[in-house]
Parts: C-alpha cells; structure tokens; sequence
C-alpha cells in the first residue's frame, strides 16, 4: 500500500489563528464494543493519539457526525493494527456510522510542525511540478478525499488529478519550488497504441502451365 504524504489545513475561526492537522481516517468497525480501526498519517501517533485528544470530523453533510467533534478514549494495536476507542461511540453499529472520516487535530499555527512530508496546501500550490527533470505542470490546488489527497496539476493539455502519495511524489522541495513526481505511463499523457503487424504476405502461386 503507498504511503500517504500529510497535509496541514488552516483554519480561521479564532484567534490566535490555528491549523488542522490531517493524522489519520478511521477505516470500518473492529469488534462489538464501539472500536474502529484506524489508519495513521502521522509519525508520531504517541504524542497525537493520547486519551482526551479531541478531533475535527471531515465526513458527508449527511452524517449524523457532521459538524460534530471525536474525543479519543484509548488507542490500541490488534495485530500492528491501530485500533481506537471514543467517546459517545458504545457499540459496533454507532462505530460504523464513522466508516471513512478523516481525523484533522488543532494545532497552533506557531508551532513548527515536526511531522516529516507534511505541509500547508498554500506552501504547495503555485510549485512546479516536474518529471525526469522536465517541468509538466504547475500545482493549481489540492483536494482532500477520504482515501487520499490529490494534486490538481495544471498542464498546457489541461488539469491532471496525481495522488498524493510517497510512491508518486517522492519528493517536495518547497524552497526549490519542486514537486518531483514518478507518474504511471499514461498519467500524463495518452499510452502509444501498438503498432499492428503487418499482415503476413502469402507467395503468389505460379503460373499455371
């Protein structure tokens, strides 16, 4: 499975100004007594995950948990699985109404963040986007899906949507303004037809006496 890159939202409704940070999505129920299975942005899950934390929800306006905060009881590991408990989340049918919201966590925009591959979306947008040393677009913007984030790259051809992933960009060098991506064929422009052989030519029959 690719390795996901974190990205840093602002937000602001307060002041001092805050960010959120994207650490995790909660992924489908685990057991009978409110657990739900977790995958980790983050790094340092020790210091985000502790009981008490309290995460923003990013789910469907038709959640119920729409516009509602997660408070975390426990976090635990099932089989190097992490695996956590919340509050106001009893049972396995109230677990499951959580199936795919992505966990964003308040963090002081003063705070230099120490999360390795984690940014603002404004530090991204605007960068060149380049391949085997070629520029082939720039960033235009970003967009937060369950599963992943994706880039939004702008190209003479027109917007082309790349994962956010390890396995795809490999590298962000925001003083240099460079996001390196290694794109599958295809990504970025149309995959070559193969040439059809040439259909085989049969010897004429000789002349018949």
């Amino acid at each position: 499975m690719s390795t996901s890159l974190t990205l840093i939202s602002n937000v602001s409704d307060s002041t001092p100004q805050r960010t959120q940070l994207r650490v995790g999505r909660l992924t489908k129920a685990h057991g009978l007594k409110g657990a739900i299975k977790l995958e980790l942005f983050t790094d340092d899950p020790g210091r985000r995950f502790v009981p008490g934390a309290v995460f923003t929800l990013q789910v469907p306006t038709s959640s119920p948990w729409h516009g509602k905060t997660l408070e975390l009881v426990e976090l635990r590991w099932y089989n190097q699985h992490a695996v956590g408990f919340f509050k106001d989340v009893p049972d396995r049918e109230a677990a499951e109404t959580l199936a795919k919201a992505i966990l964003w966590i308040d963090q002081d925009s003063a705070e230099q963040s120490d999360e390795e591959d984690a940014w603002y979306d404004h530090q991204l947008v605007g960068l060149a986007v380049v391949r085997d040393g070629v520029q082939v677009g720039t960033l235009a913007r970003l967009e937060h899906l369950p599963a992943q984030d994706l880039l939004i790259v702008k190209t003479p051809a027109g917007e082309v949507m790349v994962p956010f992933v390890k396995a795809i960009v490999p590298s962000v060098d925001v003083k240099a303004g460079i996001i390196t991506i290694t794109p599958p064929p295809g990504l970025f422009e149309e995959i070559p037809e193969e040439p059809e052989a040439p259909a085989e030519t049969l010897p004429e029959a000789p002349p018949a006496p």
